[in-house]
């Protein structure tokens, strides 16, 4: 089930019920004026998140996208509404572009030295000067160098890093009693750890060792096995996801975790009873470290059919967060619902949605984009 609703968010969860919803999951306007668009001239305001605080579930959790300039604010205003922060998730990806201003160039400028605008062109002239020649052929563009010896000065200098990040504040509604009690009660305070681990073709050998350890009667029992085998169930999923882009795999070093004749014995503090162990094997898989973490890759139609929405994000990535934070069969809430990207999943996961956007435009395309993958129907995800 999915209800989209058209309007101002905060008008519209207003008359949504108390605790109705298990998971918001949303990537709200980053405060950085985008494209010049008037929606994001600032990040979500205190009442809002307050509202998403109010139809929560006790323990229920928030997953809010932001920009790295602005993450702080946002995050600020998340935990003043009455979140409690849980963790920052880093979502890393290799397709941004620096917005860097060039200060050589920008001297070249202010001093009405700049090569013409829009134009192939080669530098003439020797050092100290320059002179521009405009031609048609783009096989003769030269990059200029610096005209001034200020902007020489500061060749190689700009204003920005190349953007491959984007945060993903993790938040939870206060709990009712314990942790234990809370998810009896509603259903929500953990996350879906299972249901998010990052696949592997490793498997962990058995771990057989001797362990002896200090009995109630001081006496030690000696001869107890220890045994660890491969649940098959993958790795533990971390705070980073990543596209699985050569660009991004190539940031992660590569690792050989091989196997050893025998680990180091470990001792325990003999407060703990003295134990200690020995082993003889352990993962032995290489590789890039990258195959530690998920990796969300965009589809191919995630832009398709008329999707002009400047900000959309992969749906495996959108699969993976409401996997992650929502009980099963619960609902997800996206204040911010933009072209469905977060329906969308939350509709292939099996999960019911409420989806709010003020655009008349965006809400069409999301009416579309979800309408699609709730006649598809629940897609069970394989481990990543």
């Amino acid at each position: 089930m999915s209800e989209l609703l058209l309007g101002d968010c905060l008008e519209v969860m207003r008359t949504l019920s108390d605790c109705s919803v298990d998971a918001v999951v949303t990537d709200p306007p980053y405060g950085l004026s985008f494209m010049g668009k008037r929606w994001d001239y600032d990040v979500p305001s205190v009442e809002i998140w307050a509202e998403c605080l109010r139809v929560l579930k006790p323990g229920g959790h928030l997953l809010a996208f932001a920009g790295t300039r602005t993450q702080h604010r946002m995050a600020v205003r998340i935990e003043d509404a009455g979140f409690e922060i849980r963790d920052m998730i880093a979502w890393v990806y290799g397709s941004g572009f620096s917005k860097s201003l060039n200060v050589s160039k920008a001297i070249d400028k202010a001093a009405g030295a700049l090569a013409p605008e829009g134009k192939n062109f080669r530098v003439d002239g020797g050092s100290g000067t320059a002179s521009y020649r405009a031609t048609t052929d783009p096989r003769d563009y030269v990059p200029p160098a610096p005209a001034t010896p200020e902007a020489q000065q500061w060749a190689g200098w700009g204003t920005a890093l190349k953007p491959v990040l984007e945060p993903i504040t993790m938040a939870r509604k206060p709990l009712e009693g314990t942790v234990a009690a809370n998810v009896l009660a509603h259903g929500t305070g953990g996350i879906n750890v299972d249901g998010c681990r990052v696949a592997t073709t490793d498997s962990l050998q058995t771990l057989d060792g001797s362990f002896s350890f200090a009995g109630s009667g001081g006496a030690n029992e000696t001869g107890k096995k220890i045994a660890m085998r491969d649940s098959g169930l993958g790795r533990w999923p971390a705070n980073l996801i990543h596209s699985g882009e050569d660009e991004v795999v190539g940031l992660f070093p590569q690792t050989a975790a091989g196997s050893h004749a025998q680990k180091p014995t470990h001792s325990s503090n003999a407060a703990f009873g003295g134990g200690r162990y020995d082993n003889s094997s352990c993962y032995g898989d290489t590789g890039s470290a990258a195959r530690f973490f998920y990796t969300a890759k965009a589809s191919r139609d995630d832009r398709s059919d008329g999707n002009t929405h400047p900000t959309v994000k992969p749906t495996d990535l959108m699969r993976y967060l409401c996997r992650l934070v929502t009980p099963p069969g619960g609902i997800v809430l996206d204040p911010f619902m933009g072209s469905g990207s977060t329906g969308k999943a939350a509709m292939l996961e099996g999960f019911e949605f409420i989806g709010i956007e003020r655009e008349a435009a965006y809400h069409a395309i999301a009416e579309s984009r979800i309408g699609r993958a709730a006649a598809a129907g629940y897609q069970p995800s394989l481990l990543p």
